[in-house]
């Protein structure tokens, strides 16, 4: 019998950044995640499922899919 959630190498299971579903293959890193936001060089603080990723670890290729990530971004302003 077959597990139902299991994936097979061609399959992508989509990251969910802030609410929004973002299909990148298994493998990538929150470096690139943010270069798809257009976030690559911006100020960030990034929580991926409820715990915060030092900028450190951003370049880590850690994310296997399904990660529920928060990408905030600093405003300035008076």
């Amino acid at each position: 019998m077959s597990d139902p959630d299991a994936l097979t190498s061609d399959q992508v299971r989509p990251l969910l950044v802030n609410g929004r579903s973002c299909p990148l293959p298994p493998g990538r890193s929150l470096a690139e995640v943010l270069g798809a936001a257009g976030l690559a060089h911006r100020p960030v603080a990034v929580e991926v499922d409820g715990e915060v990723v030092p900028r450190s670890r951003f370049d880590e290729p850690s994310l296997v899919g399904g990660e529920r990530i928060e990408i905030v971004t600093f405003v300035g302003g008076g």
